[in-house]
């Protein structure tokens, strides 16, 4: 599979997972309104979803460095965070922008790199 195909098909899933009409989606609305109604409840949940996002997004930023999942699990914490934290959705934003301006120069500087090898060839 090309790289280009598998970033087709990585966006495609990524779009699915995201469509709010998904059932598991609609479940987690319904939950969340019902501890919405619930104050004590409501506060509890934030705190709870504030520690384990935050624990995910910096457990995710020391495993950057060493090979594995460092990057999956930041996001997987700004997620968890952008369910109830605005800044935390407009963070994974910021960071998803970047992650894509990344992979366009380096698939450039990989084209590049490559065409000044065929052409010294």
């Amino acid at each position: 599979m090309s790289d280009a195909s598998l970033e087709r098909t990585v966006r495609a899933e990524i779009a699915e997972g995201e469509r709010p009409d998904r059932p598991i989606r609609r479940v987690l609305r319904s939950v969340r309104a019902w501890v919405a109604r619930h104050p004590r409840l409501d506060v509890a949940y934030r705190a709870a979803v504030g520690v384990f996002g935050g624990v995910l997004t910096v457990g995710g930023l020391l495993l950057v460095p060493l090979p594995g999942p460092g990057w999956l699990v930041v996001f997987l914490g700004l997620a968890v965070l952008g369910t109830e934290f605005h800044w935390a959705r407009r963070v994974a934003q910021w960071l998803k922008r970047q992650l894509d301006r990344f992979w366009t120069w380096w698939r450039a500087r990989r084209a590049a790199r490559a065409d000044a090898r065929n052409s010294a060839a």
